[in-house]
Order: structure tokens, then sequence, then C-alpha cells
């Protein structure tokens, strides 16, 4: 049974379009794969890191004061998702040629040193080793893999960076020009995954 985790970012529910192309591929991939589905919303917020947060992060577990513990608690959540997930699905609109505010503030929650990568004398290492990621991105104007789009090679770098190497881009991008083209060949992507997905589980 496959574990699968999607995390929405967009500020839009009903008509948000990076949420109903991530929900088709989570049924999809959850049919495919006889698998259970965790869904997180990131429009409400996520805490940012500050200075408490990195003091608690940097202080030992087994030191942690009552205070750091519970400031730390989200991040902790957040990590305990990941680590237990095999699939991880991250529908992610472009916000100004980047990946919205939200999400970075997911990402910076989730990154920690010894949880999610460890330092080495050959550099970082990723410690999520052996999951999948679909990263889900929708824009306005910005060319998916253009010059000008710094949401998805940002988003893979940071899948690589804890230890997610298989890592597969699914784009409906500007939709602003070419609405139906744009969505249909994101939907024909997203076909591709699942079909590949029940290759691989058959």
């Amino acid at each position: 049974m496959t574990r699968i985790l999607k995390i929405d970012s967009s500020a839009r529910h009903e008509a948000s379009l990076s949420r109903t192309l991530s929900r088709e591929l989570a049924t999809g991939l959850q049919a495919a794969t006889d698998g259970t589905l965790t869904s997180r919303d990131l429009a409400p917020g996520i805490e940012f890191v500050d200075a408490a947060w990195i003091a608690a992060n940097q202080t030992p577990p087994e030191e942690r004061s009552d205070a750091q513990r519970a400031r730390l608690a989200t991040s902790d959540t957040l990590v305990d998702e990941l680590e237990a997930m095999d699939t991880l699905i991250i529908s992610a609109p472009v916000y100004n040629f980047m990946v919205p505010a939200v999400l970075k503030a997911w990402i910076d929650q989730v990154c920690r040193a010894r949880r999610t990568f460890a330092y080495t004398e050959q550099g970082p290492k990723g410690l999520l080793e052996g999951k999948r990621a679909f990263l889900v991105f929708t824009s306005g104007g910005t060319g998916i893999g253009s010059e000008v789009d710094h949401a998805s090679p940002y988003l893979q770098h940071i899948m690589g960076f804890i230890g997610i190497h298989d890592v597969t881009v699914i784009a409906a991008d500007r939709v602003m020009a070419q609405a139906d083209e744009a969505t249909e060949t994101a939907r024909r992507q997203i076909a591709e995954a699942i079909a590949a997905t029940t290759d691989r589980a058959a």
C-alpha cells in the first residue's frame, strides 16, 4: 500500500486549477496503488522560522526545554508526515515567478538538519531517500522551464536536497494565454504518470 501526501499551496480553493489538478493526480495514484491519502492545505498559513525556532533546532533534542519543544512542534509534525509517506504531491501556483510564500514557509519547516538532511564531509546529504514526488505547477504567464521560472528549479532542488530524487513535473503554464491547451497538457501528463505508476505496481 502506498502512502500519499498531498500538499496544496494556492490561496484560492474552488477556482484553483493547481488544486484541481493535484486532486485528479492524487485520486489516480491512490487507485493505481491501492494507497492511502493524507492532504495538507497550506493556505491558512504556516509558522515562519524565527530566532527562537533556530535556537531550538540547534539545541540537542535531549537538552531542549519545554518551550523549545513547543516551538518545534509544527516542524516535527510536518517532518513526521514526510518521513511516513511514500509519494509526495505538491501543487504550486507560480506567484511572481516563484512558489507561494506559504509553500516557502513549509519548506523552511521541513528542511531540518539531522531530520531530513545531514551535513557530511562530501556536503549535504538528503535523508528521505526512496520516495517519489510529483510537482504540479500552474501559472498565468510564466512558462515553466523558461528563464524567468524560478519556481520549478527551486522546488526540484529542494526535493533533491532532502533526498527525493524521483521527481516528476506536471505543468499547466501560461493559462492566461492558453488555458485550454495548458490544462489539456497537464491532464495528459497526469494520465501518463498514473499509467506509469500502474505499470510499476503490476
